[in-house]
């Protein structure tokens, strides 16, 4: 009876073993690359201008007189190239000092406004304007449309511009590329790589355990037969 103990024992282990031993190698080699990397240069915090001057808040216009038919729910001041904008509801831009009605930011001004947020007198290789985004795409999640500025850069860094607001939204690099291609693989949300509550990396999580217990059961099995045998 012992010995088809220890069969069964070897045979589930070693399918364990097999089945996940791929997934954990891709969640060691994700989780060293996490530790020896410092998040916020993966964010691109190197990247962003420390500095930003930008014309004074004077004489701004009462909110109430930008449209008669206007109703404010939210109003938010907001610098766009260094000119103060009201931004209304989460939607439109008025200038703040004369009150007019901004449209959607042009490429050309998508240029402008990175080139003040990041730090580096790069050359600009293209714009993009984009409309949507997959779940695999690295400005997934944020507002559309938006401009896509890609600069000169051996990295091939990317801005993001929010094509309503004018917002600088995010920036990516090739480091942050590597991170977010290990993260899907230590996450194991192959759909879209941020949830950390998929049932796949449940499933494999438990077979982990099992693992692990196969592989404890197996030592004693193999360590009382020795003992025996000893004797």
């Amino acid at each position: 009876m012992r010995k088809n103990n220890q069969f069964y024992a070897r045979r589930i282990h070693r399918f364990l073993g097999v089945f996940i031993g791929i997934q954990f190698l891709f969640w060691t080699i994700s989780g060293l690359y996490f530790s020896w990397t410092d998040i916020d240069e993966i964010h691109g915090d190197h990247f962003h201008q420390d500095h930003m001057m930008h014309m004074t808040a004077a004489n701004l216009v009462d909110p109430a007189s930008l449209d008669s038919t206007l109703e404010i729910a939210s109003l938010e001041l907001r610098f766009v190239k260094h000119q103060p904008y009201y931004w209304v509801n989460g939607q439109q831009l008025f200038h703040a000092q004369t009150g007019a009605s901004k449209g959607e930011i042009t490429e050309d001004e998508a240029k402008e406004i990175a080139k003040i947020y990041i730090k580096g007198d790069f050359g600009i290789k293209s714009a993009e304007y984009l409309t949507e985004t997959g779940s695999h795409h690295e400005y997934r999640g944020r507002p559309l449309p938006a401009w896509a500025v890609n600069f000169e850069h051996p990295e091939n860094l990317t801005a993001y511009i929010d094509a309503k607001s004018g917002n600088f939204e995010r920036v990516r690099h090739r480091n942050w590329r590597w991170f977010d291609t290990l993260w899907m693989f230590h996450t194991m949300d192959y759909a879209g790589r941020d949830n950390f509550n998929n049932l796949l990396l449940r499933a494999f999580s438990l077979f982990g355990l099992a693992t692990i217990a196969s592989g404890f059961t197996l030592f004693f099995m193999t360590w009382k037969k020795s003992k025996s045998s000893k004797k």
